[in-house]
């Protein structure tokens, strides 16, 4: 499977490592994330470690975004304190951000190698969340009873 890469936003990859130099201090916090808003803003989070599982900087940005009004975002990265540099979503984000934005693109790899890719190249032949809710909508709608029922 060959992976069609796209644009770079170089500008996000240094606003997530500016937060990360400046914003992530000691355990709890320990990776930034920065996202394109659809109208060109840039929204920045960080992470919120807790032994429990707390929430990766790329849940905490979808949350801080809609509390700015930003609702449709078009790429998004991660990057780590300490000078780590671009580090790829988890299993979960990836999980996220394809239900969330199922056309965003993801910040990926590292030194001379980052890319950005499709949410869907790092989650091949998942399950999509939004088709689920298709179908339980439809299923409401359809369902005896309701007022959209057919017959």
């Amino acid at each position: 499977m060959t992976t069609r890469t796209h644009h770079v936003d170089h500008e996000l990859i240094e606003a997530a490592a500016d937060i990360a130099r400046t914003r992530c201090r000691g355990d709890n916090h320990t990776m930034a994330a920065a996202a394109r808003a659809r109208d060109g803003r840039i929204v920045t989070a960080v992470n919120a470690y807790h032994f429990t599982g707390g929430p990766c900087a790329e849940l905490v940005l979808i949350g801080a975004a809609a509390a700015q009004g930003v609702y449709a975002l078009d790429a998004i990265v991660a990057v780590g304190d300490r000078d780590r540099g671009v580090v790829p979503p988890c299993g979960r984000c990836r999980q996220v951000l394809r239900d969330y934005f199922p056309a965003i693109e993801v910040i990926v790899g590292t030194g001379d190698r980052v890319r950005s890719v499709p949410i869907g190249a790092l989650l091949p032949e998942s399950y999509v969340w939004a088709d689920h809710q298709l179908d339980a909508e439809q299923a409401l709608s359809t369902a005896p009873g309701s007022d959209h029922t057919v017959g």
